[in-house]
């Protein structure tokens, strides 16, 4: 059964041994990134810190920060389970004929349970508190890095409207707290945030609706992380990957709907002609990102469930919490990018690459050129766009193991040949770019070189012994004591 809500989901932990209650006094300045950090360099568990600033209100933290707890709030055994679900519905075909339209019914059935059910009230409602009334400084955000410019809210579900459509979105962004009643809104120029705000501006709006909450069941907040088409409900997404709708409740101050269950929920406007000097923010790149001018989030209600829980996250130096939700969102959706590019076998951002500086491809190479085909393809698709550097490689590499990779690459190319560079946009986050969103990328062809490509030497074939030799090693495996 689908985790109810975040409570629930710390219950599961505690079952799995995969929680660490923390009731040691802490700051939330600095103080529990080091420890975080540390536990997260060491593999270690989620982190519930009872006794922080000397408040009542808890602060969980790394709760999907390794394979495992990943999988657990995805209630699954491994994330590829979402990815063969999701497959299975891409490859359902339409009906032509009765009989198959027939047949299509209990599917058509199914997929309507994945639909958000809006309820009349929530336990994100338990405390109403409106303009006057509270201070964002009471909840225990974290300051977690040094030179930081303030307190971030790191884990928050973003929820707006697409002005165009009406359709609802959710992204997570990170929000500088300016003072009590306002903070940063960290849309990058590439988000969907952040072209609804640039339409709202063009019309010369004066309050765009935002709803922020904090603190959800796991899948729902997973939800806000992933790289989906606009307009493609995220909401309506994070039900199909826990089976069951989520609940929603609509908000007490703005026509919109955030989750029922969540912790805490901050209600409010972004002002679209509005911006204020956000950051530096210690990235997870490892480096700070610059101070820039971002719009600002005006907060006029603040809802919360009694003695809420103050969930986060920090981000770094890899290994970190974000490292492990990346690597699920790329499981999960490959099997839309393999439907658009079929001759992909297998992909893998390493933790070093920090999602966007490398990406690791393997293909069924079936024509001349077909390599750079692939790479060209992946910067045209989404969020991928980003990619600083992608490498592709035979379908016999396993792209989970980056030394067989670099080892099969360095062996395999003719940096002439194989390398090529490209213009185009780029992360904002990329400190090294020429100019903010904009630089150079590289793709590597690590592919086995064919006649038909100008290679007309002949070419190697990897050391090995004879498999009966293998198999007589093998008789003698445990009497040689190795």
């Amino acid at each position: 059964m689908a985790y109810e809500d975040l409570r629930d989901f710390i219950k599961a932990l505690e079952k799995h041994k995969e929680l660490k209650r923390i009731t040691v006094p802490v700051s939330s300045d600095q103080e529990i990134t080091e420890i975080t950090d540390r536990v997260s360099k060491a593999n270690g568990p989620a982190l519930l810190f009872e006794n922080v600033d000397g408040g009542k209100t808890p602060v969980l933290i790394n709760a999907l920060g390794s394979r495992r707890r990943m999988a657990l709030a995805l209630e699954v055994d491994h994330v590829d389970q979402i990815a063969d679900r999701l497959t299975e519905w891409l490859d359902f075909k339409s009906p032509t004929g009765l009989l198959e339209k027939v047949k299509m019914l209990p599917k058509l059935a199914e997929l309507g349970k994945y639909f958000p059910k809006v309820v009349k009230s929530g336990k994100c409602q338990e405390v109403i508190k409106r303009e006057g009334e509270f201070s964002l400084l009471d909840f225990p955000i974290l300051k977690c890095w040094e030179a930081d410019g303030g307190r971030f809210i790191t884990l928050p579900m973003v929820f707006t409207r697409n002005p165009r459509t009406g359709a609802r979105n959710c992204g997570m962004y990170r929000m500088q707290v300016y003072d009590e009643t306002t903070t940063g809104m960290h849309w990058q120029i590439h988000k969907h945030g952040a072209a609804h705000h640039r339409e709202l501006e063009k019309r010369g709006v004066e309050r765009m609706e935002v709803a922020v909450a904090i603190g959800a069941e796991p899948i729902t907040t997973f939800a806000a992380t992933l790289p989906l088409p606009d307009d493609l409900d995220e909401m309506i997404f994070a039900s199909f990957l826990r089976e069951k709708p989520i609940e929603m409740v609509k908000c007490v101050s703005v026509n919109l709907e955030v989750p029922a269950h969540a912790e805490i929920v901050l209600e409010g406007y972004v002002d679209p002609s509005e911006r204020r000097i956000e950051g530096p923010f210690g990235d997870h790149t490892g480096f700070y990102t610059l101070e820039e001018p971002y719009p600002v989030f005006h907060v006029t209600a603040v809802t919360h469930r009694k003695n809420p829980i103050y969930q986060t996250t920090i981000v770094g130096k890899p290994p970190m919490e974000d490292c492990w939700m990346g690597q699920a969102i790329i499981r999960i959706t490959l099997p839309v990018l393999k439907r658009q590019l079929p001759e992909i076998v297998d992909m893998n951002l390493p933790f070093e690459g920090v999602f966007h500086n490398l990406v690791l491809v393997s293909i069924r190479k079936q024509y001349p050129g077909h390599a750079r085909k692939i790479m060209n393809a992946i910067w045209g698709q989404g969020q991928a766009m980003f990619s600083k550097c992608i490498v592709i490689v035979d379908d016999d590499v396993d792209v989970q193991n980056p030394s067989e990779v670099a080892w099969k690459v360095l062996n395999n190319i003719d940096p002439e040949r194989d390398i090529q560079f490209m213009m185009g946009p780029v992360d904002v986050l990329d400190h090294a770019a020429r100019q903010t969103g904009y630089g150079s990328k590289m793709g590597i062809d690590g592919t086995r070189k064919w006649k038909n490509e100008g290679f007309d030497r002949r070419w190697p074939r990897e050391n090995n012994t004879s498999e009966e030799v293998k198999r007589i090693v093998n008789e003698k495996w445990k009497k040689l004591g190795l």
